[in-house]
């Protein structure tokens, strides 16, 4: 029988952070020694509190609200208030099965214009694309840490400004480890608000800022910012799959849109993961020792690991939160050239076969195949022994907590110098 595809998806190749994780393994597998800098894992363990909460909620087997568990939507409200200053209830947060989903079902329902700041993550287009959403890439330049200004966002708005837009902002950034300052948010608020733009405020990694500071731009443009968030980053449970939307109440005709599409598709989250993760939104002084500890091991790894890229001439914007570099090899384009070298792709494959080391290449987030960047994930550590030894020596370097990491950097620059 001839294959009957929706033309929509046969266009469409497997999430590239999912591939290289799922080829690392293969390799590893096979014997060969990799250094897992491609992946974006949080490399610590759940919290012992949280995963205790499951074991003791393993039970629960009723199907929850489609919205969400009322005791966490109460927790993640508080939370988010508590944090991050954003006003907000119970009524205004959705549960789901991981923020990638809500991301999704979000793009599907909301007519108009996606707006991507490039780079961005992996996944945005892609969904874009399964929604038939037309989207467009917003400049972004290296003197601003390739992050989205108002400029550049209101210089696309302008060509037609009455049309309904969503844009999905990211910060502390995947791919470029940046984030964005309380000018900067100030600035592409008062963009949005004038020409009505929707903010899907892809937040997953603010509780990972490496000095514990985030800002969401909630603060700053409420009435038109959805905050997305969940457990993958900051908790340690990417495979938990919980995702958390806070909507302004100005948008609460979109929770319930939202909640209708989700009643036919995924029907609600798992029962015993959102048991437990109330137990994660209530906070307390275990999570924060246990989010103080993370960020300060993720702080000197990234710092660490910026300055031998630094020293091997490959440039790179700071890193500020999450667990993400982004490596820059255009000084070196003559030498890469000579070993037939010309596109990001290239690049990432010939490393991974020479040296073992997994990155992506940038072409994945929306950049051009011909420059000459990389997205690199410093989490190839064991995060339960890192923290241990933070919590005894705040002073640890990077090549105790973090030896792998350390060593697979060093290759990369032995490599790209010979």
């Amino acid at each position: 029988m001839k294959p009957a595809i929706n033309r929509n998806i046969t266009y469409l190749s497997p999430s590239a952070t999912l591939v290289i994780n799922e080829r690392s393994n293969a390799l590893v597998q096979s014997g060969k020694k990799v250094y897992k800098l491609g992946f974006g894992q949080s490399p610590f363990p759940v919290p012992k509190s949280v995963v205790k909460a499951l074991k003791e909620n393993a039970h629960q087997k009723d199907y929850l609200p489609v919205k969400g568990l009322m005791a966490l939507r109460e927790a993640v409200a508080s939370y988010t208030k508590g944090k991050f200053g954003v006003d907000c209830t119970a009524e205004d947060v959705l549960i789901g099965p991981g923020s990638k989903e809500l991301l999704f079902l979000t793009q599907l329902i909301y007519q108009g214009e996606l707006l991507l700041p490039q780079p961005s993550w992996v996944s945005y287009e892609p969904q874009a694309q399964l929604a038939r959403k037309p989207h467009a890439w917003l400049f972004t330049e290296r003197s601003n840490n390739y992050m989205l200004d108002g400029a550049a966002l209101d210089k696309h708005c302008a060509k037609t400004p009455n049309i309904p837009r969503l844009l999905i902002l990211n910060y502390p950034s995947n791919p470029t480890g940046s984030t964005l300052s309380k000018k900067q948010l100030k600035e592409i608020a008062a963009v949005a608000r004038k020409y009505k733009v929707l903010i899907i405020s892809d937040e997953i990694y603010g509780d990972v800022h490496h000095k514990g500071k985030h800002i969401s731009i909630a603060k700053y443009y409420p009435e038109g910012t959805i905050v997305s968030s969940g457990l993958s980053k900051w908790c340690g449970a990417g495979g938990w799959r919980l995702g958390t939307f806070v909507f302004p109440k100005e948008l609460r005709w979109l929770v319930d849109q939202m909640a209708v599409v989700a009643s036919e598709t995924f029907t609600t989250t798992s029962a015993p993961i959102q048991y437990a993760a109330v137990q994660a939104y209530k906070g307390g002084k275990e999570i924060d020792a246990y989010l103080n500890g993370s960020r300060l091991v993720l702080k000197i790894v990234a710092q660490r690991s910026y300055e031998i890229l630094q020293e091997n001439n490959i440039d790179c914007p700071k890193p500020k939160g999450g667990f993400y570099l982004m490596p820059d090899f255009s000084q070196h384009k003559k030498a890469l050239r000579k070993k037939g070298i010309i596109t990001s792709h290239q690049l990432c494959e010939t490393l991974l076969e020479e040296t073992g080391v997994a990155l992506l290449p940038l072409s994945s987030f929306g950049i051009p195949e011909d420059f000459l960047g990389a997205r690199l994930s410093y989490v190839d550590f064991d995060g339960a022994k890192a923290l241990n030894i933070i919590k005894k020596n705040p002073d640890a370097t990077a090549e105790q907590l973090a030896p792998k990491v350390i060593e697979g950097m060093q290759l990369i620059g032995k490599w790209i110098n010979s």
